[in-house]
C-alpha cells in the first residue's frame, strides 16, 4: 500500500506548471518561429487533423505572403481552407464525392473572414495595395484559427 501512495504522490500534476496552449497561441508561436501564415494556421491543428506537422508545413509553404509573395489570397485563410479539405474530404480517388461540401465549408470560412476583416487578400489586409492596413498577420492568424475551430469543429 505504501508503494501505491508514493506512486500517486509523485504523479500529481502541478497546475501552475501545466499550462495548456490554445490553438491561437500555438499558431502565433509558430509564426514567431518563422512559419508563414498558412503554415502557422495549419500546423496548429496537426494533431486534430492526424497529419505530421512537417507534412502540413511543406504543403503550405507556397501559400505565404498571399500565394508566394503575390499579395493575393491571405495565407491564414489558405491554411484554414486546407484544413477544411483535410478534415472533410472523402479521400476516395475513384469516386470523389465530398467537393461540394468542402466548397461550402470554404465559402463559409472565407465569408466569415471577409466579414470580420474587410478582405481576404493579403495586399489589402496589409495595406500594400491600398495604403491602409486592415489587419496584421498575427491578427489574421488568430481570426483564421478561431474560424477553423468554429466552422470545422476542430
Amino acid at each position: 500500500m505504501e508503494c501505491c501512495r508514493n506512486f500517486f504522490a509523485k504523479s500529481k500534476i502541478d497546475k501552475t506548471e501545466d499550462t495548456i496552449m490554445t490553438k491561437k497561441e500555438k499558431a502565433i508561436e509558430l509564426h514567431d518561429k518563422g512559419f508563414n501564415c498558412a503554415q502557422a494556421v495549419a500546423c496548429a491543428f496537426a494533431e486534430e487533423i492526424g497529419m505530421p506537422e512537417e507534412t502540413l508545413f511543406a504543403a503550405c509553404e507556397g501559400f505565404g505572403l498571399g500565394m508566394g509573395g503575390m499579395a493575393a489570397t491571405c495565407g491564414a485563410v489558405s491554411g484554414a481552407v486546407m484544413l477544411a479539405g483535410l478534415k472533410n474530404s472523402c479521400k476516395n480517388l475513384e469516386q470523389p464525392s465530398s467537393k461540394a461540401d468542402t466548397y461550402k465549408l470554404t465559402r463559409e470560412i472565407t465569408k466569415t473572414f471577409l466579414e470580420k476583416n474587410g478582405s481576404i487578400t493579403c495586399g489589402e489586409l496589409k495595406g500594400v495595395t491600398t495604403g491602409k492596413v486592415l489587419r496584421s498577420c498575427p491578427d489574421c492568424i488568430r481570426d483564421a484559427v478561431e474560424i477553423a475551430e468554429d466552422i470545422l469543429k476542430l
